[in-house]
């Protein structure tokens, strides 16, 4: 067997910027939608999408190549997931969130000189949020939000639990989930103010404006709401650097009843930083994005939550190398 090495990854890794452009096009123009709804030939296409018949044989064969498409006969047919989740109409449809991150595509190939002439803040991007992009935001990501509240409620027993505080909810799919779950339960959301304002839309659309409250604050700053006995904090960690993160974890202690517990969900790197990739590319997003945030590894969250008291701390998957949960117990 050849130990012989060449270029194949790293030219492959030099060209994934194509992959993408090849999805958010093929999403553009309604390429799954129309195949979906039966426009499943090339001449189909064309028609409903108006473009040259030479760009929807180029597509279409970006496409098969990279499993988004698949033959069916002598008839296109979407892969499993993209039929699942990049068909507009259905309920799972997550393209907006497949977007999300197409219009910092130009910061990504200006890194080298955010690097070289760093212009960072706390928060970064978040400084400029006004309650109309905060819609925007949120509707982007909500279905992924809803998604990963319901593995919450799924994986986490909160039926003895009176009060959530909801740390930097966004569109309060945890909160919301949560007490549509456990009867008893009520939540409270702490977000940017012009977040708050989007979060009150989705609760009242949920119809637990009785249940779930919100407060509009940088959780950055300042002590928290309490007594309250589940701290939540999802899907922003690698937005904060350390220090921050540890003040955080150290704040919804204080703000904890004894007995209460914290859930810090996120993207973490393992403790030899050589994965998830999806983890180390959020940190570096940050760069972009203009914070001061970072990457952090499971054993540094475990820290965090020990040295602001927690016990019975422990690191598990969320959802396999994307998410984990770092839990803890005030004693």
């Amino acid at each position: 067997m050849s130990n012989r090495t060449d270029t194949t990854r790293l030219q492959d890794m030099a060209r994934a910027y194509t992959t993408s452009a090849v999805l958010y096009t093929a999403l553009d123009v309604g390429l799954f939608t129309h195949i979906s709804n039966g426009h499943n030939t090339e001449a189909a296409l064309t028609q409903e999408t108006g473009l040259r018949p030479v760009d929807v044989d180029r597509l279409v064969s970006c496409a098969l190549s990279l499993d988004l498409l698949d033959w069916d006969g002598d008839q296109l047919c979407n892969a499993a997931d993209v039929e699942t989740y990049l068909v507009e109409g259905k309920s799972r449809y997550a393209g907006p969130w497949m977007m999300f991150t197409r219009p910092d595509v130009s910061g990504w190939f200006q890194m080298t000189e955010k690097m070289r002439h760093p212009d960072s803040t706390t928060l970064g991007m978040y400084d400029e949020l006004t309650v109309e992009s905060a819609r925007k935001y949120h509707q982007a990501t909500a279905s992924i939000g809803f998604g990963a509240a319901r593995r919450f409620v799924r994986t986490v027993d909160l039926s003895d639990r009176r009060h959530l505080l909801d740390l930097g909810g966004g569109s309060g799919a945890y909160s919301i989930t949560a007490v549509e779950t456990f009867e008893g339960l009520k939540a409270t959301v702490l977000d940017l103010p012009p977040v708050v304002i989007a979060t009150e839309e989705y609760i009242a659309d949920a119809g637990v404006g009785d249940r779930v409250t919100t407060v509009g604050a940088d959780f950055t700053q300042g002590e928290f709401p309490s007594p309250v006995d589940v701290v939540v904090m999802a899907s922003n960690l690698p937005i904060y650097n350390s220090e921050v993160i540890g003040a955080v974890v150290a704040r919804a202690f204080r703000a904890l009843e004894s007995g209460g517990e914290m859930h810090l969900i996120g993207e973490m790197l393992d403790d030899d930083r050589k994965g998830p990739v999806d983890a180390a590319m959020w940190g570096m997003n940050e760069l972009v994005c203009g914070s001061e945030g970072r990457a952090h590894t499971r054993g540094e969250c475990e820290e965090y939550f020990r040295s602001a008291g927690f016990v019975d701390v422990e690191v598990t998957d969320f959802v396999s190398g994307t998410l984990a949960r770092c839990f803890g117990r005030k004693p």
